[in-house]
């Protein structure tokens, strides 16, 4: 199963951008023998600054035809690291070739999107900068593929 992350805005580079490249690399090292990967970010950027509308526009033109969509966003379901790996094998046992984890802009992913959406996903009832969210959902897809996979990096 093709993991796809589609987020609103360019990471330059630095230290998330380093973060998030081991993250996807150890994800690939990793899922590949489990079905999961190869895993990609697709930036997408409105340069006429026109909030989320324009946004979800350009997100769904990023997201591969008949995927599932999950979005990131504080109204969406709290979960545990292994409840979250579960809900990948389901997906990818249920036959799923894609998967897209949508991460929208500064206001949000605009409603239109969000009711397209298959699943939503929360990192807590803090708000995240969008860069940051980036690195946690990268670490805890890896995270997900070493626990279905046996690794020892996922402790409880």
């Amino acid at each position: 199963m093709r993991v796809q992350i589609c987020a609103v805005g360019r990471l330059r580079g630095g230290p998330e951008r380093e973060l998030i490249d081991d993250y996807l690399t150890r994800f690939d090292r990793t899922g590949r023998p489990l079905g999961l990967g190869p895993a990609k970010i697709v930036e997408v950027e409105d340069k006429k600054g026109g909030g989320m509308k324009p946004e979800a526009a350009l997100l769904e033109k990023s997201i591969p035809k008949g995927a599932l969509i999950c979005t990131l966003d504080e109204r969406g379901k709290l979960m545990s690291s292994p409840e979250f790996s579960k809900m990948l094998a389901r997906w990818r046992d249920d036959g799923r070739q894609d998967v897209a984890f949508v991460i929208g802009g500064a206001d949000g992913i605009d409603p239109s999107l969000r009711a397209r959406a298959d699943a939503s996903l929360s990192f807590g009832k803090m708000v995240w900068p969008h860069m940051l969210a980036r690195v946690m959902l990268t670490e805890q897809i890896y995270r997900a593929a070493s626990i279905l996979g046996g690794s020892p990096y996922h402790r409880v």
